[in-house]
């Protein structure tokens, strides 16, 4: 890991304590404490190790959505964000590599002709989504023909999916497997349309804090840390990325 430098200390920590940004709605790398209400997860975790290693405290900003999360890159209240970097959130933040990665596909109901993920993108093939999810940013630059049905929230997601008969849902291997077990006779398509990768950023303009996270980032790959989050929080599903 290379030396902290006084540049990178000052983009990063701009208020003496460290402000990380939490995507709430992704399961895997986040959840709430029942009792208290405090974050705890893989992301929670990750954020800690890096303010440890700057040696400062560090506060938790829970966000009900990566969207909201680059929205708020520009109003300067967090320092640091976990979520899926993917190019339209590049406009606001400069991210690492990603430290993990998740397989997204799609669920289809019961006596679906859809067979493959390629048969998906169809005219007249309506797919239920949350919106401004990775995977929602994804699939907008990438389908041909068929329609995103957007939503907010995976349960809102996958009540209308059921109740509006749409052809498919697309969503995280691991919340999709919740919503099989809650749909009799459905099915999730072999293969992902894309892996989402998870990255952790930072506003822009923040040039020497933005490569120390690049170097915190492939260090806590190589030293096997993240693999060790996953295992502790129990983040089935997740797979720590490949070097950068």
């Amino acid at each position: 890991m290379a030396q902290l430098s006084s540049a990178a200390r000052a983009e990063l920590v701009p208020t003496g304590t460290l402000r990380v940004a939490l995507n709430m709605s992704n399961f895997l790398l986040t959840r709430k404490d029942a009792a208290t209400g405090a974050a705890a997860g893989v992301a929670v975790d990750m954020g800690r190790e890096l303010a440890r290693r700057l040696g400062v405290p560090v506060t938790f900003l829970q966000y009900e959505s990566p969207g909201k999360i680059a929205d708020a890159a520009k109003t300067g209240v967090f320092d640091v964000g976990f979520i899926g970097a993917e190019p339209q959130r590049a406009n606001e933040m400069d991210f690492t590599a990603a430290y993990v990665e998740i397989e997204a596909t799609y669920l289809v109901p019961p006596g679906s002709p859809l067979k493959s993920i390629d048969e998906v993108d169809r005219k007249g093939v309506r797919i239920a989504i949350s919106e401004r999810s990775a995977y929602d940013l994804y699939l907008t630059r990438t389908l041909k023909n068929a329609e995103l049905v957007r939503m907010r929230g995976a349960d809102e997601v996958f009540k209308r999916f059921v109740e509006d008969k749409l052809d498919a849902l697309a969503g995280l291997r691991p919340r999709l497997l919740t919503d099989h077990a809650g749909l009799p006779g459905s099915r999730i398509l072999d293969g992902n349309f894309t892996a989402v990768q998870q990255a952790c950023g930072t506003p822009k303009g923040r040039q020497a804090g933005a490569q120390y996270l690049c170097e915190f980032i492939e260090d806590t790959k190589a030293s096997g840390l993240v693999a060790k989050l996953i295992d502790v929080n129990n983040a089935r599903g997740l797979t720590v990325a490949p070097k950068a």
